[in-house]
């Protein structure tokens, strides 16, 4: 059988690392520029002088833009953080559910959740809206949150179910015998085993919410609860950006989950592989 050669391979890994990392790149040179630098002829394929002072104007300074990039950091926080917390504690409590206990439709149920993962979330965008109006959740932090945590506990509650049911069941019967109710064996026995596989769901969670553009665009209609990604979309409609200040605040948005993957990478990966072995 013959082998493809290796610089064939690596030619396809540097063109996907190419692809990936070059826009990012060019953001990141573009944001320590000043806007003459950004405006001169040829491009400045490296900063002749960079300058901190579009994040300083983001974060510190004065005027509308300034302003909303903080207030919708702001609130992707909170979105971010209480989705990706109300998702894992009804996710690990489904998983274990699913796991663990006998009850008459419980494969069914199970597999009705992760049906739902097969219909393009945006199918559901029109009736979700709705809903969300005729209750008075439209714009609001708590209209947001529900959309994610319905977006993604089918995904977490299978991520935590394989894990949890990779884990040994004698220990659980152990616990069992000497009295413990379920919440206790849950809480003293399962979750320290399943811990890993708990962080990585948050993790994953948390970036997918993160990333999140099209719903919170519909779902939020001023800056009171827009996320940061909407916000840097409608800045180029709505004012006069330069550039180098809208380059600097896609990267402030592009930092968190970029920070994450590379921190926390062995967690998800480690957690996700453990889960899936049986």
């Amino acid at each position: 059988m013959n082998r493809r050669p290796h610089w064939f391979r690596w030619f396809g890994v540097a063109f996907i690392v190419i692809w990936s990392l070059v826009p990012v790149y060019w953001a990141l040179n573009t944001s320590l520029q000043t806007d003459a630098q950004v405006s001169s002829k040829p491009s400045n394929y490296v900063p002749p002088t960079p300058t901190l002072s579009n994040y300083l104007a983001l974060l510190t300074g004065e005027g509308e833009t300034a302003a909303a990039i903080r207030q919708s950091s702001i609130n992707i926080l909170i979105e971010c953080t209480l989705a990706t917390v109300i998702t894992v504690v009804l996710a690990t409590l489904a998983a274990y559910a699913f796991a663990r206990m006998k009850f008459r439709g419980g494969k069914i149920l199970f597999y009705a959740v992760l049906a739902t993962m097969a219909f393009p979330a945006y199918t559901t965008l029109i009736p979700i809206y709705r809903i969300l109006s005729t209750f008075g959740l439209v714009n609001t932090y708590t209209g947001i949150v529900l959309v994610y945590v319905s977006g993604f506990l089918p995904l977490a509650t299978w991520i935590l179910y394989n894990y949890m049911s990779s884990l040994p069941l004698a220990i659980e019967e152990a616990g069992t015998m000497d009295g413990a109710s379920r919440m206790k064996i849950l809480w003293h026995i399962v979750i320290p085993l399943a811990l890993p596989g708990i962080i990585s769901t948050a993790i994953i969670t948390f970036l997918f919410a993160w990333g999140q553009f099209l719903f919170p665009l519909v779902l939020s209609s001023d800056l009171s609860t827009q996320p940061l990604t909407v916000v840097i979309a409608a800045l180029q409609g709505r004012h006069v950006v330069p550039f180098s200040l809208l380059s600097a605040a896609g990267i402030i948005a592009i930092a968190v989950p970029a920070a994450i993957a590379l921190l926390l990478n062995k967690y998800i990966v480690s957690g996700l592989l453990a889960g899936s072995v049986k």
